[in-house]
């Protein structure tokens, strides 16, 4: 009919949603959490699901906990031997009651076990803690995150302020490198020292590079891949491709370790140059994730070009899905990366696409030891 106004008709509701909108509306009633937490067979779930949303509730003061403690060096100052509570408090400078409430919370969440009245040594998480040095120091940059978080709801609207993680990453601001100093780079640089050999033992475990001749390193930062991957394959010649600062301090570490002659060092920005040659292998360590797709699809595209034919592109980075069960990878750096300011995590199969695209044909996900903290992918062309 002539001027009829037409309606859209409403999308039809598949049986999974229907069956899903029915879950959804029985665990939300009162009734039914009081019939699940009563009933034998479905009080365990109950309980499980109720810790859950505490957990969620409470992670804030839980990470906190945990930054007081590598603030305060508690577990290095527990490492050869308990401490009563007076000592630890004296050290830290805080009144004893204080010291006892953040023992006894650091105890609650496995980072301090209780020793006899009043005293504390390392708990499981706190042992292997001291064991990776590089936990602690994502700790400790953990604060910049915490203060973009201050107000969560304005960090997803955009709303003009300054972003202190931003800051920690310049690259993030300057993707050139032309504004950054030995200043600017240093605090991040460090990081990436502190927690690399952690990934390097996971992505060299995984792909051992003992059949290849050369590798680059591209953002390599201050080339402790390198390092590990010299040690791990004496055979390799390296090269590393970062920012003119980060690569003016690879330059310093890896002559340093004796490599001066195995390694060179050029430095460019992967947004702007070509990526050097000659290499049969090149690494991108906990480098994509880091930029938006447009960036990694350029990115890859000159990894591809770089390469000979036979070569092999080695990607190692936390993925999404990759460690089964509830993804703390995306939860987490879904958040991280937003406060940064650029860069997603990605899951195997939307890398598996990115490579493809970009001219790689054989792509293999590899089975690595944590896959929490690292995935392997390996492309060929």
């Amino acid at each position: 009919m002539p001027g009829a106004i037409r309606h859209n008709a409403p999308a039809p509701v598949s049986f999974g949603d229907r069956w899903r909108g029915w879950r959804d509306g029985l665990l939300a009633s009162a009734a039914f959490q009081r019939w699940a937490a009563a009933f034998p067979l479905t009080r365990p779930i109950a309980r499980k699901r109720a810790a859950q949303l505490f957990d969620l509730c409470a992670g804030f003061v839980y990470s906190q906990t945990l930054a007081a403690c590598v603030q305060l060096d508690l577990f290095e100052g527990l490492r050869s031997s308990p401490r009563d509570v007076a000592t630890l408090a004296s050290r830290a400078a805080m009144a004893p009651d204080a010291m006892l409430s953040l023992c006894e919370a650091a105890s609650a969440l496995q980072l301090l076990e209780r020793r006899g009245a009043a005293r504390y040594g390392l708990g499981p998480l706190g042992a292997a803690l001291v064991g990776n040095p590089g936990i602690a120091a994502m700790v400790r940059h953990h604060a910049a995150l915490y203060a973009d978080l201050t107000d969560p709801v304005a960090l997803l609207r955009g709303h003009d302020r300054q972003r202190r993680l931003a800051q920690y990453w310049p690259y993030a601001l300057d993707k050139t490198g032309d504004s950054l100093t030995p200043d600017s780079v240093a605090p991040y640089t460090a990081l990436m020292a502190a927690s690399q050999p952690m990934i390097a033992d996971i992505v060299l475990a995984a792909y051992p590079l003992s059949g290849h001749r050369c590798l680059l390193d591209v953002g390599g930062g201050d080339g402790s891949f390198l390092a590990a991957a010299a040690r791990a394959a004496p055979q390799l010649q390296l090269k590393l491709f970062d920012l003119p600062e980060v690569a003016a301090i690879a330059k310093e570490r890896l002559a340093k370790a004796g490599l001066a002659d195995r390694v060179t060092i050029t430095a460019g920005s992967f947004y702007d140059d070509a990526l050097p040659t000659g290499a049969d292998v090149i690494s991108l360590i906990r480098v994509v994730h880091d930029h938006d797709d447009d960036a990694v699809a350029r990115l890859l595209a000159k990894v591809r070009a770089a390469l000979p034919d036979d070569g092999v592109l080695l990607l190692g980075e936390p993925m999404r899905e990759a460690a089964g069960g509830a993804d703390g990878v995306s939860a987490y750096f879904e958040i991280y990366l937003r406060a940064m300011g650029q860069g997603r995590p990605r899951s195997a199969a939307r890398l598996r696409d990115l490579l493809q695209a970009a001219g790689f044909s054989q792509v293999r996900v590899l089975r690595t030891r944590i896959p929490l903290i690292a995935s392997v992918i390996v492309a060929k062309s």
